[in-house]
């Protein structure tokens, strides 16, 4: 087994996105004074969820890619993955505070999580198929 460098790389670039989304939530607890729960404001709701997604999402992602390229995945492949995760994750909170049925919404969130699944899937059949 090799170390994840690739993997390593984008899981640094996915922490920063994920301190992002917390003060992001921070700033929405400050401006609404509320110091747990959403206070029954729609848009911390938001926030708080699509913080809460990422930290549902993503460390599963970067476990099964981390194993797939430790057991000798190439560089093509991790790419393909993980960089599709990093602007799938970027992209879903941007949607998540979208207007309903809106393009940005659909292209936010919608594309965010389905690449996200797709990720988690293609990278859990990759493993499979190396053992």
């Amino acid at each position: 087994m090799t170390y994840p460098a690739l993997t390593a790389l984008y899981a640094a670039l996915l922490a920063l996105v994920f301190v992002a989304l917390s003060l992001w939530v921070v700033a929405g607890r400050v401006r609404g004074n509320v110091l747990h729960g959403d206070g029954g404001q729609d848009a911390l709701n938001r926030r708080i969820r699509a913080h809460g997604n990422f930290a549902e999402f993503v460390p599963f992602a970067l476990i099964l890619c981390a194993l797939l390229e430790a057991r000798g995945a190439g560089p093509g492949l991790m790419h393909a993955l993980l960089a599709p995760l990093l602007v799938a994750r970027i992209a879903h909170p941007f949607g998540m505070t979208a207007a309903e049925n809106t393009p940005r919404q659909f292209l936010g969130r919608g594309l965010g999580a389905l690449v996200t699944l797709l990720v988690v899937a293609v990278a859990a059949v990759a493993l499979l198929m190396l053992r």
